[in-house]
């Protein structure tokens, strides 16, 4: 760690004490060595961010939508800062008519519009918890949600009416009103009536506040502004308190790090918000544009359609998760192969000829105008034309996509990393320096990091290649998990956020996440996976003996090596005149079929998530065993030696299935 260019210590490691693991040294941004930046003036609440831009920007366009000319897209219409304003009093009236006041849980269901911002924004200004519904988290996941949060009043998109309505009658304990962004059939009014409730559509509900004022409370900084679900290891959401310091605070960072790479926001920025809003990276990143006063369009919610919402918007940032980026990268690769030789040849030629000047620290606007120019330019303009700034988060993208996209976007593509714990950017990659390639860069400009030893993993935090469990100290950090003080005092530990995610420090301060302190890891949709709870259900199959289940962040989908049960086997391959020995009948097609068959049936039954099915099997006629030291003494699966082991096999699996 002699380099450490973008990161500066501020505390000395600590010799491991009591018991505890060791420490290595806290370190922070090399922007923020003076001190982190001082609070926006004035800034004391996401409200805040909203109403000072409506004063400053009040005729700048804000959230635009495409319209349909004769059931085709058109053009973005878009309504300006003060249009928005006005509609979100209207509605901040309606939701005070019904009877809700401050600190009610307000619940927010369906794909981002601008509907999304406002029933937020007037959460925000009359100072309700608003709590985002969303069903990636599992079917029961909508119905856990307003349960568990009491949720009061819930705003739906139109098309979601019925999954809500499938959450009765567990859930008419809590809710009292739903307004659907749309309009309600005369079937969903009788539904809800029947259950002692009230629906109504958008705009008959903006009529309930026509003619009323209601005083805005006033808003501390410490106050929760919204309480994000996150997938929990024991199959139950939590529930991630978010105060407005931890947005306002990450706001001042961001703008700090920008400011000091030459990328600064302005009004003139536009972003294209199609990741989900009930997610913290989106809703932080969205905070940011609306405190600049700058713009932002949503997409169709079809990601076929993504491309062209792209190229009408032409956005000047571009988020992604890496699953787009890949779908993008496999674009291009496909176009550039089906051109034939010479352009095949002239495209890589330029890509060899600008990455090699990249290397040399060249920017990469600098590196090569001329192939930017006749070579990428097709490539930029697919993207719209005005990207100047990619950002990855959610799960880790792979280095040649990151290494491909740097060279032919012609925009700096970045990475972060980050937790709804930590309010989403707590490390980012900086711009135009190519050797923090495959890392999430150095921390944010607001927040402390160290890395805690795992001695059980072989990590130790005051090595000279420093590896350890990566804690996070700053105001960003969340107020707690929602009813579970239990599960907070377990992160949270004397001001710092336990992550679980191991990380290594790089020479040159930037942070690469290398594993997961528990058996739970993130698939390349950014879903979390719990492992050993879904080879405790697919272990309840007879014919197997024992299951070892795999899936990685660059990869959307879960491969499994089985030791099979031989009698079992041998007794089904009689039976459907399948011949051979059980070594042979292990490599056979057909058994490897019935197998999964099986195992996708259990998984059905069990009512498992897509993401958690499996999609591809290698069955081993040899057991796991301690001699090849798979498992320890009292059977308990060695994950990294699995891993090791069965490398080839892996790759295999993950290549057949594709």
């Amino acid at each position: 760690m002699s380099e450490k260019r973008f990161i500066t210590e501020i505390e000395p490691a600590k010799e491991a004490k009591d018991g505890k693991p060791s420490i290595g040294p806290v370190y922070r941004s090399v922007f923020a060595k003076d001190g982190f930046p001082p609070p926006i003036e004035g800034l004391d609440s996401c409200w805040d961010i909203f109403r000072i831009s409506v004063e400053r920007y009040p005729n700048n366009p804000m959230l635009g939508q495409r319209e349909v000319v004769n059931g085709k897209p058109g053009k973005y219409v878009w309504i300006t800062y003060k249009e928005v304003y006005d509609i979100v009093m209207k509605v901040g009236n309606s939701i005070r008519s019904c009877g809700v006041e401050e600190g009610v849980r307000c619940g927010i269901y369906g794909a981002n519009c601008a509907e999304w911002i406002m029933s937020m924004e007037a959460c925000n200004a009359h100072g309700l918890f608003c709590v985002p519904l969303y069903d990636t988290l599992g079917a029961g996941a909508v119905e856990f949600i307003i349960s568990h949060a009491e949720v009061t009043i819930a705003f739906v998109e139109e098309k979601k009416i019925p999954e809500l309505l499938k959450t009765f009658p567990n859930t008419t304990k809590y809710l009292r009103t739903i307004v659907s962004f749309g309009k309600v059939t005369p079937e969903q009014s009788e539904e809800v009536e029947k259950f002692g409730l009230v629906i109504y559509s958008w705009d008959d509900f903006l009529l309930l506040g026509e003619n009323k004022h209601f005083d805005l409370p006033v808003k501390k900084k410490s106050d929760i502004c919204t309480i994000m679900y996150t997938s929990g290891t024991t199959g139950e959401p939590k529930g991630v308190m978010v105060s407005n310091n931890s947005i306002v605070t990450l706001i001042a960072g961001v703008k700090r790090l920008l400011e000091s790479v030459g990328e600064a926001l302005t009004v003139k920025d536009v972003y294209l918000s199609y990741l989900p809003l009930a997610h913290i990276f989106d809703r932080v990143i969205e905070e940011c544009f609306i405190n600049h006063g700058a713009s932002i369009g949503f997409w169709r919610g079809d990601v076929k359609l993504l491309v062209e919402d792209i190229a009408e918007l032409k956005p000047t940032v571009f988020c992604a998760v890496p699953r787009v980026l890949d779908r993008i990268y496999s674009g291009l690769q496909q176009k550039i192969s089906s051109g034939g030789f010479l352009k095949n040849a002239l495209f890589n030629a330029a890509y060899s000829f600008k990455f090699h000047y990249m290397r040399k620290g060249h920017k990469h606007d600098e590196a090569s105008p001329i192939c930017d120019k006749v070579v990428f330019s097709k490539v930029k303009q697919g993207l719209g034309g005005n990207v100047r700034l990619i950002l990855s988060g959610a799960a880790p993208l792979a280095s040649h996509v990151e290494a491909y996209l740097r060279v032919v976007a012609c925009c700096h593509v970045l990475q972060g990393y980050g937790l709804t714990e930590s309010c989403a950017g707590t490390f980012v990659s900086l711009p135009n320096e190519l050797d923090m390639l495959g890392t999430v860069g150095p921390p944010v400009p607001n927040v402390d990091v160290c890395l805690e030893s795992v001695p059980e993993m072989g990590y130790d935090a005051r090595s000279s290649t420093p590896r350890g469990e990566i804690c996070i100290k700053g105001e960003t950090l969340f107020s707690g998990y929602f009813k579970r003080e239990d599960l907070t005092k377990e992160v949270l530990v004397d001001g710092w956020l336990h992550t679980g995610d191991v990380g290594e420090w790089q020479p040159n301060g930037s942070m690469k996440i290398i594993d997961r302190k528990k058996n739970i890891f993130k698939l390349s949709q950014g879903e979390y996976v719990a492992v050993e709870n879904l080879e405790n259900i697919y272990g309840l199959f007879p014919d197997i003996d024992m299951i070892w289940i795999y899936g990685n962040s660059f990869e959307s989908f879960l491969v499994a090596v089985v030791n099979p049960n031989k009698q079992a086997i041998e007794h089904w391959a009689e039976e459907n005149g399948v011949s051979g020995d059980f070594d042979s009948l292990c490599e056979n097609p057909k058994v490897k079929e019935y197998v999964l068959g099986e195992l996708t049936r259990i998984g059905k039954e069990k009512k498992l998530k897509g993401f958690e099915f499996i999609k591809a099997v290698h069955i081993d006629p040899v057991p796991f065993d301690m001699d090849r030291d798979l498992l320890t003494p009292t059977y308990k699966k060695k994950r990294p030696q699995l891993l090791k082991y069965y490398q080839g096999v892996i790759d295999n699996m993950y290549k057949s299935a594709k």
